[in-house]
């Protein structure tokens, strides 16, 4: 005697040893002896074996017609024999019940089950939306089949070439080119990216970096709605200086402006201007919405990405010619020994007398032209510059000043041993590069006079300020540092803490109001101060211990760091494509750790083979691998090594930038901007991605 029953919604047979009230002792084909319940019980027979009838019953279920079987079955609940005797004949055979089972139980979309061995046939609405559903799946699936056959055959198809970036960063892993792409993968035996690029989805590189850093943080294109520049509205007095602000060419953000009165008096004031949209922009207005939402500019060579647009900038940016709405500190220093005698803060009009410029500058001002009379500048000056030497001079004896009071508090000198790089793109079609332009590589020494000068005069400023926002009771968006140990970062929060690796008590930043966000913010609760005094507190837009400042921390905080990012790496690949450009196969570098080294005269950290047994410091060459403009990377292998064996000392490494003390050491140093593609993607094709996750940016 065998039965057939239900275990778990599978339908098993096997050879009945022995039979209780309630339940069976069967014995499966395999030999394993289970008890089955008698409600579980759907068929009993002795012939034929069930090796034989099963294999029978699946052909003939095969053979059974749905449509045919939902129009003949009754439309009350009804068993398996009842259909197999509707369907075939009455009585229907043993083979021909099991065949009728079997099909049943295959089709929910037509039968559903209404218990053991029983079925109701679903509703004819119904069944025509199951029906279209599954004919679509089976349309979505053919589609997904064929795209995967052409990628792997190395063709992409539109939509998934439309859908890059969302398959790559932030995949919908129900939709049908995400699947295409994992079946591909798992096919070919490849990484997601690397199928991708040899498919030909990824022609450009420039284009995809750019593409991709759009899509993660302005899905929404970069440009803006129609938004009006508001006046500002309070009468400002007229300043009685003439100032200049210090920039490179391609700056049209103009935030600072400096001046200089009462030199030969004994009482030297410097003036700090700061461009102050904050008296025009008020906060939860739809110009600060677009700014909040932002955060910062964006900048990479050749472009950026504007944090407020064009026509408000220039409504506000400090532009020679004529006066612009500023906010302005005033230190009266000493003559004699840069005593800080006492300082101010104002609201009013400066004249922007001049816009000098970094890059067509540097090489004509130096050290010697500012400290000696006699001393001749270094390429030939316009008379408006040759002007304000005496200004010129005075601020750079100032900024060597503060530098040197700074460098006591720190309890280490800020060193310069390595120059900013400058980039330049030539044949820029349209607004923006399209990756194939020549690049030019330049240098700017770090510290040079005009660089000092602007950035201890911004040192001053944002301490200053960040000052008076603390004894107002005022908060404020501060950068803060507990001490130069390794390890220990720059951090941003609501309190006024000291900043080691600057050297002051504490540090705001609120002197680029244009490009930052933050800045703007402090702006508005400086202003409060100017404008409000004791009770500033009360009258500023951002209270103590306020959830929305600290949103806007986070906020800025996560943007800042991936703009960097972005901005890091977009300069490493032109850096790349300059390597390319110049046929460079071979330069010179010095190891940072392990068998990571440093170009000598590009801005490029890569690993190399053969650094055994030297030393941080090391002067090598380096023979360069091929270049991979996707993951951003570069390898080389030494080819000899250039100084002596003695042990090299390690390489200084701290600096002023943008008028704020980043340190770096060997654990903060950034190797590449390389890709991270979603994880989910990687592991379901089975393939590791080849490019590595980016280190933090210092």
């Amino acid at each position: 005697m065998f039965a057939l029953f239900d275990e778990a919604g599978k339908f098993l047979t096997g050879r009945v040893l022995s039979e209780a009230d309630n339940s069976l002792q069967v014995e499966l084909e395999s030999g394993k002896r289970v008890k089955v319940k008698s409600a579980n019980l759907l068929l009993q027979f002795d012939k034929p074996a069930p090796s034989v009838l099963l294999p029978s019953a699946q052909g003939l279920a095969g053979q059974i017609e749905l449509d045919l079987a939902w129009t003949f079955a009754p439309e009350d609940e009804f068993g398996f024999a009842d259909l197999a005797a509707d369907y075939f004949q009455d009585p229907p055979t043993l083979e021909q019940q099991v065949a009728a089972l079997l099909r049943l139980s295959e089709a929910p979309h037509y039968f559903r089950r209404a218990g053991k061995g029983r079925y109701k046939k679903a509703p004819a609405d119904i069944l025509q939306q199951a029906l279209a559903a599954i004919e679509k799946k089976q349309q979505v699936q053919a589609l997904i089949d064929t795209w995967a056959a052409e990628l792997g055959a190395g063709r992409c198809p539109a939509p998934v070439r439309e859908q890059l970036y969302k398959i790559l960063f932030k995949p919908d892993k129900n939709a049908p080119e995400y699947k295409a792409v994992v079946h591909a993968a798992k096919a070919t035996h490849l990484a997601p990216l690397a199928l991708l690029q040899q498919a030909g989805a990824i022609s450009n590189a420039y284009q995809f970096h750019w593409q991709r850093f759009l899509f993660e943080h302005f899905p929404k294109g970069t440009g803006f709605a129609a938004l009006q520049a508001p006046p500002v509205a309070d009468p400002l007095p007229m300043a009685a200086v003439q100032a200049f602000s210090v920039d490179d060419s391609s700056t049209t953000e103009i935030d600072d402006a400096l001046s200089v009165q009462g030199l030969g008096t004994g009482e030297v004031t410097l003036g700090i201007h700061i461009a102050a949209p904050a008296l025009a922009i008020l906060p939860g207005s739809p110009i600060d919405h677009v700014a909040r939402q932002r955060l910062s500019t964006v900048y990479m060579p050749g472009h950026k990405v504007t944090m407020l647009p064009d026509a408000l900038v220039q409504s506000y940016t400090l532009q020679a010619g004529g006066p612009r709405p500023a906010l302005s500190l005033y230190l009266t220093f000493s003559e004699a020994d840069l005593t800080l005698l006492r300082h101010t803060t104002r609201l009013e009009q400066v004249p922007i007398a001049h816009n000098l410029r970094h890059d067509q500058l540097d090489l004509a001002i130096s050290a010697d032209w500012l400290q000696n009379p006699a001393a001749v500048p270094g390429a030939p000056l316009a008379d408006a510059v040759v002007a304000l030497r005496p200004e010129l001079a005075f601020l750079y004896r100032l900024a060597l000043a503060c530098k040197a009071r700074r460098e006591l508090v720190r309890g280490k000198p800020e060193t310069f041993t390595r120059p900013d790089y400058t980039f330049k793109l030539e044949g820029v079609q349209g607004d923006a590069p399209h990756g194939n332009e020549t690049v030019l590589i330049g240098t700017r020494s770090r510290g040079a006079p005009l660089d000092l000068m602007v950035a201890e005069a911004m040192i001053l400023a944002n301490s200053t300020w960040g000052q008076l926002l603390a004894d107002s009771g005022v908060p404020g968006i501060y950068r803060s540092q507990a001490s130069l140990a390794p390890g220990i970062k720059v951090r941003m929060g609501a309190r006024a803490l000291p900043h080691a690796g600057i050297g002051v008590k504490c540090y705001a930043w609120s002197t680029s109001p244009l490009r930052r966000y933050t800045d703007l913010v402090n702006q508005w609760q400086i202003i409060a101060c100017v404008r409000h005094g004791t009770t500033a507190a009360l009258a500023a837009p951002f209270k103590p211990k306020d959830t929305a400042l600290f949103a806007v921390i986070s906020a800025f905080d996560a943007a800042y760091t991936a703009y960097n990012q972005f901005q890091n790496g977009m300069e490493r690949y032109w850096t790349l494509h300059y390597l390319q450009q110049h046929g460079i196969t071979e330069l010179t570098a010095t190891l940072i750790k392990d068998n990571l080294v440093r170009a000598d005269t590009l801005p490029l950290v890569f690993n190399v083979l053969g650094t055994e047994g030297l030393q941080r410091g090391a002067q090598v060459r380096v023979r360069l691998g091929r270049i991979d403009d996707i993951a951003l990377e570069v390898h080389g292998t030494v080819l000899e090594r250039l100084d002596g064996p003695t042990d090299a000392a390690g390489v200084a490494i701290d600096g002023v930038v943008d008028g704020e003390v980043d340190g770096e050491d060997e654990d903060d140093i950034e190797l590449t901007t390389s890709l991270v593609i979603a994880v989910d993607l990687e592991h379901e094709a089975g393939a590791a991605s080849s490019a590595p996750a980016p280190n933090p940016s210092p």
